[in-house]
């Protein structure tokens, strides 16, 4: 698949200390890979060393749908960084994750010019750019019809 928004953007990669590793690795394997405890049950969303509700350090990363809803969206109309300068606009949604009480951002897929609604489903769609160095994969989002 290619590139949603332009060539040239930070290649994304977990962080040095590998907490998110995961995350990515499970979205280069078409999987969503969130944090959850397993002292209270709770979803997280972003990775952290223990739990943000309990402090447990029981948290480990588990699969979940790619599957939520909008809770707020950006149509993006300025360049946020020299290889967008062509590119707008594009839109950005926050999806609250279903069942899980979390919210994660992405890109939202189709015409930039789409009508959104607050409270559509989204379900998610894994784009592998298996040419970059590093390769890498991203979750973008597509409006359930």
């Amino acid at each position: 698949m290619s590139g949603y928004l332009n060539e040239g953007l930070p290649i994304p990669q977990a962080a040095a200390d590998g907490l998110d590793a995961p995350f990515w690795d499970g979205l280069a394997e078409q999987r969503l890979l969130l944090q959850r405890c397993a002292d209270c049950k709770q979803w997280q969303w972003g990775p952290e060393w223990i739990c943000h509700r309990c402090h447990s350090d029981a948290v480990s990363f588990e699969e979940i749908e790619p599957r939520g809803t909008i809770y707020s969206y950006e149509r993006v109309w300025h360049p946020v960084h020299p290889a967008l300068e062509k590119q707008g606009p594009y839109l950005v949604v926050l999806v609250e994750i279903d069942g899980a009480g979390i919210r994660i951002v992405g890109n939202l897929l189709g015409p930039p010019e789409q009508s959104v609604e607050i409270g559509a489903p989204v379900v998610g769609v894994f784009e592998h750019h298996k040419d970059a160095n590093p390769a890498y994969s991203l979750l973008q989002w597509e409006i359930v019809r």
